[in-house]
């Protein structure tokens, strides 16, 4: 018989509380995003406090210490394996790698031509001179190397161009890129602009006598035609050739001399003049400085043997909550929301503390355990390198594997071999012929390019078959496509590719 009642039942569940989800989230994070993360921290909690700032007479270490050991919370590492399975299927939490800087994309829709006439200037200089202002108003020469669209910038405004036509050459500008090649569509530019398509085609002409030349093409072939043309060295074969510059990547030099209608000589003329042009025209100007990698972790020869592991301490924030301020401010607090808000930064603050100096635990344990897996890595080179996966180092160490992701995850070590992403030491398993232990698949990568590598000396050029035959006379049991996807990600070009290549010199 059907009917309704009430029933109360105990169970047990996981909460992932919002703090737990900020220590999940500061495991994946590389040391660039965790500062950022840090910083803004600092700004929104006023009990935090950086271990390493002046103190004013506000924290010491010993209250620090004290305030680390009492903390409200309490981070259990098991609660985060535990939320790690739960997350493990939806946590894609993206911190977005914000670029170091943008371009303006659009100055026709902001301003208008007049405006973008004045707009060349360069509002962060005050002086005449294209320098700075010191802090006492006296003018400081500029040194930083000057930007391609800079460079640019300043020839379209000596250009004979009415106002509106040097708006056009500026959102021409705009659109290249750090090669110098211009990336925007011409039609897609006219619309935007609500010109003619031809306008917008003539001042790009002009645009190509600018410095460098070949600057602002919209292709290779175009960039080496107009070098060739300053040089007066285009004519109908060198436009042949640049057409079928796709037979001349692979060296089919008698399939050009035919297109090209040219003899053997003056095929090899043609191609040396190509090879003194510049497919770059844009590569020789300053731009936006390279981020340095900065290792979270540093491994070094112990001289008693083996390897220490160390964590690097620049990249490791110290925070601390500072008690006595937090006494003062929960002594004055008068309101419940006072009381409220001042509570929840002292538990935000410990939370913090503690989950940072986990995450630095929880890293230092992956990276020692992927240092004894790949320990003959370290001592012989690359060849030598382990298969590697997750579950391994995860069972190794007690974790969940989507915690040593997480951890794994843009988090470089330095070792004496160089300085690697955590992630290289993970490679794929490639089965040994005879029944031995398997092979990484970095390490029958570097073999097959060091014995591409060797080809020339003998004259003997190795088929993708016959690398599978050598490789399995040495014990590894690989097809013929898994060697041709390794040689094409090693950008290796065929082996008949490779033979023209060697019989052209």
């Amino acid at each position: 018989m059907l009917g309704q009642r009430l029933e109360i039942r105990q169970g047990q569940g996981l909460v992932i509380t919002p703090q737990l989800q900020q220590a999940i989230k500061l495991l994946q994070l590389s040391n660039l995003e965790l500062e950022a993360f840090v910083e803004a921290e600092l700004e929104k909690n006023p009990l935090l406090q950086r271990e390493d700032a002046e103190p004013g007479g506000e924290v010491d270490a010993p209250a620090a210490a004290e305030s680390h050991d009492a903390a409200e919370m309490s981070f259990d590492e098991g609660r985060v394996q535990d939320a790690d399975r739960t997350l493990d299927a939806r946590s894609d939490d993206v911190y977005g790698d914000a670029s170091p800087g943008e371009r303006t994309s659009d100055r026709m829709e902001d301003v208008g031509v007049g405006e973008a006439q004045v707009g060349l200037n360069d509002w962060s200089r005050a002086g005449a001179g294209g320098g700075v202002l010191d802090g006492e108003g006296r003018e400081q020469p500029d040194s930083r190397e000057a930007t391609l669209w800079e460079h640019l910038q300043a020839q379209a405004s000596q250009a004979a161009f009415s106002p509106s036509d040097h708006a056009i050459a500026l959102t021409l500008i705009d659109s290249v890129d750090e090669g110098g090649y211009l990336r925007g569509e011409l039609a897609e530019i006219a619309d935007r602009l609500g010109i003619a398509l031809e306008r917008v085609e003539g001042v790009l002409a002009v645009c190509h006598g600018f410095e460098p030349t070949g600057v602002m093409a919209r292709s290779v072939p175009e960039c080496l035609k107009l070098q060739l043309i300053e040089r007066n060295r285009f004519d109908p074969a060198m436009d042949c050739l640049l057409a079928n510059l796709d037979l001349l990547a692979k060296r089919d030099l008698s399939g050009l001399r035919k297109a090209c209608g040219v003899d053997a000589e003056d095929m090899a003329e043609m191609i040396a003049e190509l090879k003194a042009l510049t497919p770059r025209p844009g590569a020789g100007f300053g731009g936006e400085p390279a981020q340095t990698v900065i290792p979270d972790v540093h491994v070094r020869s112990d001289p008693a043997g083996g390897w220490k592991v160390e964590l690097n301490a620049d990249t490791l924030p110290r925070l601390i909550m500072d008690k006595r301020y937090h006494g003062v401010v929960a002594a004055g607090s008068r309101s419940d929301v006072e009381k409220t808000f001042v509570a929840e930064c002292a538990a935000q603050a410990s939370w913090l503390v503690k989950s940072l100096d986990q995450r630095a635990k929880t890293i230092l344990k992956v990276s020692s355990e992927i240092v004894r897996q790949q320990d003959a890595f370290l001592a012989f080179g690359v060849e030598f390198l382990r298969p590697l996966n997750l579950k391994t180092v995860a069972d190794a160490i007690g974790m969940h594997e989507s915690t040593v992701s997480r951890v794994t995850s843009n988090k470089y070590v330095s070792t004496p071999r160089g300085v690697f992403e955590l992630k290289f030491f993970f490679t794929a398993a490639i089965q040994s012929s005879d029944g031995g232990a398997t092979h990484s698949a970095e390490a029958v990568r570097h073999r097959i390019k060091a014995m591409i590598d060797g080809e020339g000396r003998d004259g003997d050029v190795l088929s993708d078959d016959r690398i599978v035959e050598i490789l399995k006379e040495a014990g590894i049991d690989i097809a013929r496509r898994t060697v041709a996807k390794y040689r094409e990600a090693l950008r290796i070009p065929s082996s008949v590719e490779r033979k023209r290549m060697l019989r052209t010199g």
